[in-house]
């Protein structure tokens, strides 16, 4: 199924939900300051990849370069069109009124979940990131059996503020929304693998000059400031 559902009225952006707490800020700026309109999605990201791989279309797609590459590959994006502007560093969290663990090197994280009864972290970028970290400590089976798997839709930081995991690993900016977490801090430097986030333009779209006004917005002074604000660094 072909979703082409840009409309030559309204620039068609689909978005990770990592990304979604700056969007919702930025989004009406720049139609303020534009008079242009956007219709804007956000999806989590394994999910939104299955939808544009069984079709789904638009003018621009916003993600991590993990997932803008294969689509590059695929040609449903426009080779060259990336644009980064942002990064999100990975950091854990664990539910509000309780100790936080001392996360300040790598031997203290790996302690840290391994005494932890549940652990929680999501399927998009940092998730796999983390995965490689577990890897690393020679703990990827210990943590696999206490997994909390998120509900459908579910925020990470939402499963450890209903008590169901006793820590979340999400992106920063992914846990700073979630009501009812403490963010412990970031994981130790020397394990991050920054998610660097971009702009990329489909390439069957047809409002391709319309959307570079919103790319290059989005890596305005003013967008800056509402990324850092949501636990983004500029890219």
């Amino acid at each position: 199924m072909n979703e082409m559902q840009s409309t030559g009225s309204a620039l068609v952006v689909y978005s990770t939900i990592s990304a979604k707490e700056a969007l919702i800020d930025l989004v009406p700026r720049f139609e303020q300051q534009s008079q242009s309109k956007i219709n804007i999605t956000y999806t989590p990201a394994p999910t939104l990849i299955k939808q544009i791989r069984a079709g789904t279309r638009g003018d621009v797609f916003i993600g991590p370069e993990e997932y803008a590459g294969p689509l590059f590959e695929e040609g449903i994006l426009l080779t060259g069109s990336r644009v980064p502007f942002a990064r999100s560093a990975t950091g854990l969290a664990v539910r509000a009124g309780t100790l936080p663990p001392d996360i300040s090197t790598p031997a203290k994280l790996k302690s840290a979940l391994l005494a932890a009864r549940g652990v929680s972290f999501s399927e998009g970028a940092s998730g796999m990131m983390f995965v490689k970290v577990l890897s690393e400590f020679g703990i990827a089976d210990a943590i696999r059996a206490k997994f909390v798997a998120p509900q459908p839709g579910e925020m990470i930081g939402s499963v450890v503020a209903r008590g169901a995991a006793d820590i979340g690993i999400q992106q920063i900016s992914a846990l700073l929304p979630v009501a009812g977490i403490t963010i412990v801090g970031r994981l130790p430097d020397e394990l991050q693998e920054p998610i660097i986030y971009g702009t990329h333009l489909f390439a069957q779209s047809a409002q391709q000059d319309l959307a570079q006004p919103f790319v290059n917005f989005l890596r305005s002074a003013t967008a800056i400031a509402v990324l850092t604000k949501s636990g983004f660094e500029p890219a």
